[in-house]
């Protein structure tokens, strides 16, 4: 295909190609050359212009395919529009000769259409350039449209659009001939043809002004007609034909001819032409002039045309616009009700049913899409206004005994059904608007809740269930309601028990409110549930009193029981005896009372029983739907019984209804439903012994059907696969008219749905309002669906009984019946075999197969769609439950056998899919032959062009077969894709369903060959050709396929997708009118964004600035303004599909974390754009006012800051509150995008300096005032979740810039200034009014805004604090509310908040006075929010707390106790308090066990530190005014139970209530995100244990000590975070304290008490005892030392011999530590250097070997670690837990000191080796080696050191480093030797002085050759110096005379002569002066020494002269300049004499 890419056709290929190939080589030609002629040289397109139209025009007369055409007509175009215009004549001549050919073979007709196409793109792209020669083009098109079949006619007719468009109004002589025309194709028999005429009429009424004025009722009347019989393609553009005439004859365009008075239209005008056609169809005629007798007439008006008119009036108002909606709404919505008051569209209730679906289809997609939120509300009051007016009438009505003034019974009928639309309208708005809504509830001139529940006592049915569910809206929307309403509800059904029309309407309205509650998480009073059970059990008590009310009571309280279900288990579970009761008393207790009563009651009993069981069946269904969890054996058991009852009631029906007629007939319809639905949802086993009664009742059912309702789509859609429902016809499954659509497919005769069908729906979990089918309907999906259950359970003889009578049946019935009847049975078995094949119950037995493959094979040749599908995709679920291999082929042999022989359409459609459904199932068929053949002729059938019914289907079965077999299907791949990619060029564009399944083929591929299309070869070019020909048709699902298609190429392959051609495609299809394409579009961007959202944004705003101005739509407006990201937020808005909400939400999500960053300003703009544009305006401003009326003049100048009005450029008109709050969730992704990038998005000096140098950086922190003000916005919103979301977003920024500070003003922080908006955001949201969750989140923000530290003025500190000071008082209120809205576990929810967020205060203001007294290795969690930063307000924080801190105290306490309550196992549940806890109640501890589980960690360590602050010090301050009586336990709170209890135990009660939830919870932490939880815990109790009372408890309880160590080794081993770790250790470290201190006590103790004893006789103290032996479990030492092990080894894991192999060092390198590395190390050798204190003499020796091996191992790992400040801190850490261990009083006890200096010179000697065998970092590791051998030799005792080889390897380690070049080491190995001179060994000393005595002389000597050149030698000499000083002072008497000459000769060696001393260095006249000084200060000391030397020695005196003589001199010297500069003048003089 490469060799196609030229500006001219190569011939010489294309002429070598066959006729398939050479037509792709075309196509492909065709479309480079499309590509490249835009931007081709106009200079060469000249030059080969002549050579190009010869080209093309032998194309054109080669019998181009439909694809080929479209793209030759498209280049004709655009080479005459780059190159010379005026050559296009000859062309234009050429088409017309072609067009004027007699020859009409088919093999012609291809050039022929060819040619009416190029003619039109011709003209549309040069128009008026072509002079007037259109004029003979449009009649030659015209006459030849007389004769031409109906592709011609179609393409004539987009023909004439072009031509239209591109002449525009030059095309004017020609209009009424067009139009004469396009009115007759406009009704044509073809589908496309009529779709052509409508386009072309639509074009033509841009210009043709006599369409809309003389002959607007004519076209009105011919697009009636053209919706009789249409498809969904002519409804949807017919309809937008009728709805922009009429809208542009109502308001007709500026520029156009001025408009005659009589063709002047009104609304009234235009919609009496609608319901015209309404009422009357296609008949001509005027509505206006129509007479009464017309009127009065049947009905004979389609759906077809009636869903037309609909979406065409939808069309009429979508045009005219939002505005005009706005200022009309009244008047229209009077004119849309008007429909319902003829009499002709309400004749019957499924006529009605299906006018009313018109109507509020009219409504919901007008007011519903058009009106922003502040409109929809204006909208809602006067939909308020209609409802009130209609139901004052009817009340007039039924209240006025004046018969002149009372409304006939039709006027009342009207009313009802105006109330249902208004009334479902006004639910639907409701629901969209969410808690916004509560404005419009608490209006008074709205009067909505009024209006809404006086139609509960509306005469209609079907009024008061609208009415109900209405209110059902209002309380999902606005929670605060439900309880009122409910309250409302509850007290005028008790006071209207007498009125059959109250009790109906309020039971619906309760049961509403009821179901309502499972969209309501704040719910409502669980008192409620008690108080609708009682009424549902008087009513039902009370139905038998009165005849007159007995139905309606009994229907009400059962309808309230199903409702009560809906509240799930956690509240039936206490009224679950009560109601299994009613259960039983409303069914016989046995067979034979059923028997009995059968000859008692007439007709209305039976009517009032068979109802009121039909309820209690229904309320057993809901049940078992919603209360799953009390489903156990017991109940199940009690159920059965009346369940077994009512089965068999079933046999007495047919008796009953024969006897009592039609109204027992109609109940026991019902009956049957419940009791079907009922059984479908238990076990089958369950009621097994009552098969045979009930396949009884569902033959009868399934065989004798009286009523054909249920037919068709209606119960076979649901046994189809999905991937089949293309074949079904349902292209409207994926549009936004699948509301009305449905209408058309319910099933002849059973009307569309309604309410009153089946009263129990309204409590259903859906929103939506709910249409239920008519029960005869109903009642066959539930026969299907419970035979499907039953059948797999019945023995192989009943299954083939039961197929045979199905057959036998069939046979007996004929036409329509026998048809019906079909389709009842088909979906039967299928429902049976997808269950039988989905249980596995074992296989099919053959008995089973035959009459089963008899009656689907039958299926399977109707002429039934659904029927055939239904069939197939049984056939394939027998062979599945069959599971033979050789019954597979035999069937796969039927289909092929029937394939060869059948030749209807019907039956070979039905076999070709029943190949691909077997393949389905079957998992590939098992030899490669039967695919081959199954391909083959599913190959033949496809190339049927005489049947395309045949071709649709055996190419989804081909698709089928290929996405099944996956690799097995690789060598079909080929062949496949060319007989796709042929028929895609040859099928005409009119057959879209032939096309589709080549789509879906074309897909299956592109799946199965996968990444395989990177590899070089055909497939991929092909692909991209195939996609090409679907991109290009008019059929917006076949676009959507080519999308489709192209997303998995991009998947497969992306390097191979031209985005700058995809993203224009997906752009200009971002806004179609079909969902389908606009899913598919967005799915594709959201893939796309992924990865390149970039370049897919850039090739947008490109497509964009490139397009014409008249092809603008509002859309590429959007994306000029503000990108494709401002575009699809648009779009969000507007769309209500979920799914693609959700792709919109992800698209935006992956451009947003791509882009954010490089255009901050742009997204932030974007958001806030959104947000400003609120319906929240005016509110927000109030609440301003209300502000600054507060603050007074104190904020006047942040007035500018609390401004929120949507500023005037705003390229959003009010968006939704879902779109708002998605716009809050952008600004917290991209707070938390920058967070991880540049460091200046938190500098503010930092973000500034970089603007200043590049101007167009920008960063997150320039934008703060943004971001407040956007938080400030939707926290202060009327919608609940954008208040929420706000309160998050504020919650963030606190979090992120608190800490920031401010560079112009040092000493402040940036947040500082915005104090007013937080304080203003705040407020509203602890108002009394405000929903809990609010609150919890408000309170949420004041904890962490007040324990940030930006506040440090304590008196703006307040502003906030009172909040929390006034939620607190809340939680201590009285026990009862009277008017509680929410459930109680909301009263729990707000409490444990307001109570978190105190505790969070107070830890940051507790903690902030005890920052430095933290250990070093104890550091801050890791999650920012835990811990927040500390408060500079320190104490003064502490003062604003410490107010309520002992009411806060109980408070806390009581919280932790029913959470430690609520946390017991289920099988302490009895333990719990019956009355429930302090914040919860019994009933809802369910639900309160997740608001503790987010509330009790910081409470908790709140707690600790208090108690810590205290001292476990009880204070009797009398109990704090708790909500509601504490616990049991009473905490130490002093109540009656308390106050007889001592200080002890209430302690002991506290420490051990705080210890239990700690350690609980750190045994089980459940996932990462519980970090925050587990780091409170952890300080929780190192604040615990800093105590001593506390830590004395902990240990005197070992075992309580080890299990401990246990959680918290567990814990380390689990948790990596440092923080954790660290806090872990220091725990560990408190737990060893605790031990050291009880030995120390029993030691001090036993020494006290036996004082006179023997030593010997003192019991020994510590573990180990006299064995030494610590048991793993149980020994508080093993704990510790298990956990520091598992603590190095996991850092160094060279310590363990078995992770390095059997030598302990090993080869491989260590692991590099880092800081928090080193400190844990350092924590752990801190413990291991305490373990011996708290053990025994022998337990002591037990574990001196592994603590010395890992002292001894650390210090080795840490010398090989590279040097740096941590390293020291490391090493240093070590040094001293060894020294710890050598003074360890263990190691001079008399039991085990020779044990311990064994182990000391064993690890001295470890010590030698390791310094032998290593290669170590020289300095300072060298340093740290002699170090430890110092401490060796100095504290380990004479017994360690002076063994001989040890003192002699310990010399000789000194001497080596005395020869060390480097200064450091040697100044350090000097004053190490000064410390071992003076060591308390005197043999150790004496050994090193005789050794390195004499080195050390001689190092020192040596200077006077090398004198010290820099500081470090110079300080090496000192300590030299030093050392030798000590040798001296240390030597004896009789030695000492012979080294102080040495001392002083080496000291006067170091002193300069005066030449010397001017030219030395620094360092030399250091040591100059410090040598001098040194001999001033021994000289005296030695005095006689000192002169005798003096006298030996003269050149010493004169030396040592000369330099006494000039330091004195030097000293003069500076004591003559000081007075000088003492005395120097001041620099500035004071002028004292003014004169």
């Amino acid at each position: 295909m490469e060799l196609a890419h030229s500006l001219l056709l190569n011939e010489e290929v294309c002429g070598q190609l066959g006729d398939h190939q050479r037509a792709a080589f075309i196509f492909e030609w065709l479309s480079f050359l499309k590509r490249l002629l835009p931007t081709a040289d106009r200079v060469e397109m000249k030059q080969n212009q002549k050579n190009l139209v010869d080209q093309l025009t032998r194309v054109l007369m080669g019998s181009p395919g439909p694809p080929t055409r479209q793209l030759l007509s498209q280049c004709f175009a655009l080479l005459y529009k780059i190159g010379d215009p005026f050559l296009a004549t000859i062309t234009i001549d050429k088409c017309n000769d072609i067009i004027r050919s007699r020859d009409d073979s088919p093999s012609f007709l291809p050039t022929r259409l060819a040619a009416i196409a190029c003619l039109g793109a011709i003209y549309e792209q040069l128009g008026r350039l072509l002079g007037k020669t259109f004029s003979t083009v449009v009649a030659n098109l015209m006459k030849t449209l007389k004769s031409a079949e109906s592709q011609g006619r179609y393409e004539i007719m987009l023909s004439i659009e072009k031509i239209l468009r591109g002449l525009g109004p030059s095309a004017l002589p020609c209009h009424r001939d067009v139009y004469k025309v396009a009115r007759i194709c406009l009704t044509d028999r073809a589908m496309p043809v009529r779709c052509a005429a409508a386009k072309c009429l639509l074009e033509l009424q841009r210009e043709a002004v006599f369409l809309w004025t003389s002959e607007l009722e004519n076209m009105a009347n011919i697009c009636f007609r053209a919706f009789e019989g249409s498809n969904y393609d002519v409804r949807v553009i017919v309809s937008k034909l009728l709805g922009t005439i009429l809208a542009t004859a109502l308001m007709a365009k500026q520029g156009t001819a001025p408009r005659q008075g009589p063709w002047r239209s009104s609304l009234e005008e235009v919609m009496a032409l609608l319901w015209g056609g309404f009422l009357r169809g296609g008949g001509g005629g005027s509505f206006l002039r129509a007479s009464g007798d017309m009127l009065k007439r049947g009905s004979s008006v389609s759906r077809d045309v009636r869903v037309g008119i609909t979406q065409a009036c939808v069309v009429f108002i979508s045009c005219l616009g939002s505005k005009w909606l706005e200022y009309n709404f009244m008047t229209l919505l009077a004119l849309v009700l008007e429909l319902v008051s003829y009499p002709r569209v309400i004749q019957n209730p499924a006529e009605a049913a299906c006018c009313r679906c018109c109507i509020s289809f009219i409504l919901r997609a007008t007011v519903g899409r058009l009106l922003g939120e502040r409109s929809q509300v204006l909208a809602a009051k006067e939909i308020c206004r209609v409802i009130a007016k209609q139901k004052m009438a009817v009340d007039a009505t039924l209240s006025d005994s004046n018969m002149e003034n009372r409304l006939s019974a039709t006027d009342v009928a009207v009313s009802q059904h105006i109330l249902v639309c208004t009334l479902q309208e006004l639910g639907s708005l409701i629901l969209g608007l969410g808690s916004t809504a509560e404005s419009l509830l608490q209006d008074p001139s709205a009067g909505l809740l009024d209006a809404v529940t006086s139609v509960l006592l509306d005469p209609s049915a079907v009024a008061r269930l609208t009415a109900a569910w209405c209110l059902r809206c209002v309380s999902v929307a606005v929670p605060a309601q439900a309880a009122g309403l409910m309250d409302r509800c509850l007290e005028r059904l008790t006071a209207l028990k007498s009125c059959p029309e109250a009790v109906a309407g309020y039971s619906a309205a309760i049961a509403a409110l009821l179901g309502a509650v499972q969209h309501c998480p704040l719910g409502i009073p669980h008192a409620k549930g008690k108080v609708v059970l009682g009424l549902a059990e008087d009513l039902l008590r009370s139905a038998s009193q009165n005849s007159r009310l007995a139905l309606q009571r009994t229907q009400g309280g059962w309808l309230l029981l199903s409702a009560l279900m809906t509240l799930g288990p956690a509240v039936m579970v206490h009224h679950l005896p009560r109601v299994l009761l009613l259960w039983k008393c409303t069914f016989p207790l046995s067979i034979q009372e059923l028997h009995s009563e059968c000859g008692r009651g007439d007709a209305f009993t039976w009517q009032v029983m068979l109802e009121g069981r039909a309820g209690a069946l229904c309320a057993m269904k809901s049940f078992f739907l919603h209360c799953r969890d009390l489903m156990n054996d017991e109940v199940i058991g009690r159920l059965l019984a009346p369940l077994t009852c009512a089965i068999a009631l079933l046999t007495q029906l047919p008796a009953l209804i024969k006897c009592y007629g039609t109204q027992v007939k109609n109940a026991s319809v019902m009956f049957r439903l419940r009791i079907y639905e009922v059984l479908s949802l238990l076990p089958p086993k369950s009621y097994e012994e009552s098969f045979g009664i009930l396949m009884k009742q569902l033959l009868s059912d399934l065989t004798g059907l009286e009523s054909p309702e249920c037919t068709g789509l209606t119960l076979l859609l649901s046994f189809c696969h999905t991937s089949d429902a293309p074949l079904l016809g349902l292209a409207t499954s994926d549009t936004d008219h699948l509301f009305i659509e449905e209408q058309l497919h319910s099933g002849s005769g059973a009307g569309a749905g309604s309410l009153e069908h089946d009263p129990f729906t309204i409590h259903q979990l859906p929103l939506d309002v709910p249409l239920p089918l008519p029960p005869s309907c109903c009642l066959s999906q539930a026969t299907v669906q419970l035979f499907g259950l039953l059948f797999p359970h019945m023995a192989g003889a009943q299954s083939t009984q039961i197929l045979d009578q199905f057959s036998n049946s069939l046979r007996q019935l004929k036409a329509s019946r026998q048809q019906n009847a079909h389709i009842h049975m088909a979906s039967a078995l299928c429902c049976g075999l997808k269950c039988l094949g989905s249980g596995h119950r074992g296989l099919l037995p053959e008995d089973v197969r035959k009459p089963a493959l008899r009656l689907l094979l039958g299926a399977l040749e109707s002429g039934s769609e659904p029927l055939r599908c239904a069939a197939a995709e049984g056939l394939a679920r027998l062979v599945q439950a069959a599971d033979d291999a050789a019954f597979t082929v035999s069937v796969t042999q039927i289909n092929f056998d029937k394939l060869k022989l059948v030749r209807d359409a019907a039956s070979r459609s039905g076999h070709a899919l029943a190949l691909g459904t077997l393949y389905r199932y079957m998992g590939g068929i098992s030899s490669p032959q039967h695919l081959n053949a199954c391909v083959g002729i599913l190959f033949t059938l496809s190339q049927d062009s005489t049947a395309p019914e045949v071709q649709v289907w055996a190419l989804h079965s081909l698709s089928l077969l290929i996405d099944c077999a996956g690799a097995m299907s690789h060598a079909h791949v080929k062949p496949t894709f060319s007989l796709v990619l042929r028929l895609l060029l040859t099928v005409p564009s009119a057959q879209v369903e032939v096309l589709q399944s080549l789509g879906r083929c074309l897909n299956a591929l592109i799946t199965t060959l996968g990444p395989d299309l990177q590899a070089e070869g055909p497939f991929r070019s092909l692909c991209l050709m195939g996609c090409a020909v679907m991109q290009d048709s008019s059929d917006c699902l076949l676009q959507a396929q080519a999308i489709s298609c192209l997303q998995q190429l991009h998947m497969f392959a992306p390097r191979y997708v031209d985005l700058s051609s995809l993203v224009p495609c997906l752009c200009a299809n971002l806004c179609s009118s079909y969902l389908s394409l606009r899913r598919a579009v967005v799915a594709c961007l959201r893939q796309l964004a992924q990865r390149e959202a970039v370049e897919v944004s850039e090739h947008a705003v490109t497509l964009v600035k490139d397009l014409p101005r008249r092809d603008n739509s509002l859309l590429d407006i959007t994306i000029k303004e503000i990108g494709l990201e401002g575009a699809l937020f648009s779009l969000l808005d507007r769309e209500s599909d979920l799914q693609l909400c959700q792709d919109l939400r992800e698209t935006l999500s992956h451009m947003l974390g791509s882009m954010a960053m490089a255009k901050l300003s742009h997204w932030l703009k974007l958001c806030k754009d959104v947000l400003s544009a609120s319906a929240a305006e005016t509110a927000t401003a109030a609440a301003v006012e209300t502000y600054q009326e507060e603050e007074g003049g104190d904020r006047a100048d942040d007035d500018s800051i609390y401004t929120c009005m949507a500023e005037s450029g705003s390229p959003f008109s009010h968006p939704r509150w879902s779109t708002r709050v998605f716009a809050t969730e952008c600004v917290c992704r991209i707070i938390a995008q920058c967070e991880s990038g540049d460091p200046a998005h938190f500098d503010m000096a930092l973000a500034q300096e970089r603007r200043l140098q590049e101007s167009a950086a920008d960063f997150l922190v320039l934008h703060l005032a943004d971001l407040i003000r956007m938080a400030f916005m939707a926290a202060t919103d009327p919608s609940k979740p954008l208040r929420i979301s706000g309160l998050q977003m504020l919650l963030v920024i606190i979090h992120k810039f608190a800490a920031l500070p401010e560079p112009e003003f040092p000493g402040h922080v940036l947040l500082e200034q915005y104090q007013a908006n937080v304080g203003a955001a705040l407020r509203p949201a602890f108002t009394a009014d405000t929903p809990p969750d609010v609150t919890a989140k408000a309170c949420q923000v004041c904890s962490a805004w007040i324990a940030s530290g930006v506040v440090s003025d304590l008196v703006d500190l307040r502003r906030v604090h009172i909040l929390l000071t006034s939620s607190l008082g809340k939680v201590q209120a009285v026990k009862e509310v009277q008017s509680q809205l929410y459930n109680e576990s909301t009263i729990t929810m707000e409490s444990l908040a307001v109570l978190k967020a105190w505790a969070e205060v107070y830890i940051v203001a507790a903690q902030s006075p005890k920052q430095d007294e933290k250990p070093a290795w104890l550091l801050q969690p890791s999650d920012p929010s835990a811990q927040p930063p500390v408060n500079p307000a320190g104490n003064g924080l502490l003062r604003l707390v410490q107010a309520d801190l002992s009411t806060l105290s109980r408070l806390w306490l009581a919280a932790l106790q029913d959470h430690a309550l609520l946390n017991l196992p289920h099988e302490y549940a009895v333990q719990l308090p019956a009355t429930g806890g302090t914040f919860y109640t019994a009933e809802t501890a369910e639900q309160a066990r997740r608001h503790y589980s987010s509330s009790w960690a910081a409470i908790l360590h709140a707690t600790a530190l208090w108690l810590n602050s205290m001292g476990f010090i009880v204070l009797d301050e009398g109990p704090a005014n708790l909500s509601r009586p504490v616990t049991p336990t009473s905490m130490g709170q002093s109540t009656s139970l308390a106050s007889i209890r001592s200080p002890e135990d209430i302690n002991a009660e506290r420490f051990y209530l705080i210890l239990g939830i700690s350690m609980e919870f750190l045994c089980s932490p459940h996932s990462d995100s519980q970090m925050e939880n587990i780091t409170y815990c952890l300080h929780t109790l190192h604040a615990l244990f800093d105590v001593p009372w506390p830590r004395s408890k902990i240990g005197n309880d070992q075992t309580l000590s080890v299990e401990l160590l246990s959680v918290l080794h567990r814990l380390i081993v689990t948790r990596e975070s440092p923080g954790v770790q660290l806090a872990v250790l220091e725990l560990v470290r408190q737990v060893v304290c605790a031990a050291q201190e009880r030995v120390r006590e029993k030691r001090h103790s036993a020494e006290v008490d036996d004082g006179a004893a023997e030593k010997e006789t003192l019991p020994e103290f510590g573990e180990g005892h006299d064995t030494g032996g610590l048991v793993p479990g149980k020994s508080v030492v093993f704990g510790a030392l298990q956990l520091c092990l598992c603590v190095l080894v996991r850092k160094l894991p060279r310590l363990s011999p078995k992770l390095t192999g059997s030598n302990p060092v090993s080869s491989r390198p260590p692991l590099a530590l880092g800081h928090g590395d080193y400190q844990l190390v350092s924590a752990a050798l801190t413990i291991l250097s305490e373990l011996p204190s708290i053990c025994s003499p022998e337990g002591s020796v037990s574990i001196l070997p592994s603590i010395l091996y890992l002292l001894m191992g650390v210090h080795r790992e840490l010398l090989l670690q590279p040097p740096g400040p941590a390293l020291g801190l490391a090493v240093s850490v070590t040094l001293q837990a060894l020294r710890v261990v050598l003074l360890s009083p263990m190691a001079r006890a008399e039991k085990c000191q020779g044990a311990w200096a064994h182990l000391f010179r064993c690890a001295l000697n470890t010590l030698m080796d390791f310094w032998d065998s290593e290669e170590v970092f020289h300095g300072v590791n060298e340093i740290s080696r002699l170090t430890i051998l110092t401490i060796f030799l100095r504290l380990a005792g004479p017994e360690v050191t002076t063994v001989q080889p040890l003192l002699a390897r310990s010399i000789s380690k000194f001497q080596g480093c005395l020869e060390c070049k480097d200064p450091v080491v040697l100044s350090q190995t000097y004053k190490l030797l000064l410390s071992v001179f003076q060591s308390p060994a005197a043999a150790v000393a004496v050994s090193f002085i005789q050794v390195l005595g004499g080195a050390l002389v001689g190092h020192l000597q040596a200077i006077e050759k090398r004198r010290p050149q820099n500081t470090e030698e110079m300080q090496a000499v000192l300590a030299g110096v030093r050392a030798l000083e000590t040798l001296v002072s240390t030597a004896e008497e009789e030695h000492r005379s012979q080294l102080v000459p040495i001392l002083l000769h080496i000291l006067i060696s170091f002193l300069l002569d005066e030449n010397a001393l001017s030219s030395a260095s620094t360092a030399a006249r250091s040591l100059h002066e410090s040598a001098l000084q040194d001999l001033m200060r021994i000289g005296p000391q030695h005095s006689a020494l000192f002169k005798a030397l003096m006298l030996s020695f003269p050149s010493m005196k004169a030396r040592l002269r000369a330099a006494i003589m000039g330091n004195q001199e030097n000293m003069k010297a500076k004591a003559a300049v000081c007075p000088v500069l003492s005395k120097k003048s001041p620099t500035i003089q004071l002028k004292t004499n003014f004169l």
